[in-house]
């Protein structure tokens, strides 16, 4: 239990202070330029984690860390395993574009922590402090690593996130963003100037709004009439 113990550091400090259900939470998706935000909470019981004898979750760590199977094989074990609790929160498109990124993940974290079953008495998130949650909460920059609460919840964003691209690909397979998941790749580049920007493009990131720019512009050329040199 020895990985597993390093990674319970900041759950057990929160424990001995007497919260009981701590979440770690993370989120997917600020970065990409289509699709929704992702957070996720997930409280293990104190008990469990701390006398588990099967080493479940001794090479659990940060999801950028770990490979597809992995990250899946994860995800299928802590959404299936009695007792640990998990709460999913996302931000939309329209959301993102009217408010902008940051503060949408920060309501999508608020989202994921009130949609547990009862509200933890402590948050124990990755990266700089976030405001307004439902609840007490410490900010750990690369949390993800360093905690086991949080890496699981890095885990079930990412997968989350990963799977809903993987739908929209069905949607939309001319983009391919089963292979970028919204990211800004040259394919998805070329991709967008081929076919223009979908509902789920988030047109208030500048590489999608320049791009729109440029085929209006085009299709404004396009539709001038033709004047012959004489």
């Amino acid at each position: 239990m020895e990985e597993t113990a390093g990674l319970l550091q900041f759950e057990r400090k929160a424990w001995a202070g007497g919260c009981k259900r701590v979440a770690g939470v993370d989120e997917a998706g600020r970065g990409p330029l289509a699709g929704p935000v992702v957070a996720a909470a997930v409280v293990f019981p104190q008990a469990f984690v701390e006398q588990e004898e099967h080493r479940l979750f001794d090479t659990l760590t940060d999801s950028k860390q770990l490979t597809v199977n992995q990250r899946d094989a994860f995800f299928e074990l802590l959404v299936n395993f009695s007792g640990v609790e998990i709460g999913i929160g996302f931000g939309d498109v329209l959301e993102i574009d009217e408010i902008n990124i940051l503060c949408s993940t920060h309501r999508t974290m608020s989202r994921c922590l009130l949609n547990l079953a009862v509200l933890p008495e402590y948050a124990l998130v990755d990266g700089l402090p976030v405001p307004n949650l439902p609840c007490p909460s410490l900010a750990i920059v690369k949390g993800d690593a360093r905690s086991l609460s949080i890496a699981a919840a890095s885990v079930i964003a990412k997968v989350t996130r990963d799977r809903w691209m993987t739908d929209l690909d069905r949607r939309h397979p001319e983009y391919g963003f089963v292979r970028h998941k919204g990211y800004g790749t040259a394919a998805h580049i070329q991709a967008l100037l081929k076919y223009g920007a979908t509902r789920e493009h988030r047109r208030s990131f500048r590489p999608v709004r320049d791009i729109e720019a440029i085929r209006d512009r085009m299709h404004h050329a396009d539709s001038l009439p033709h004047v012959e040199n004489r």
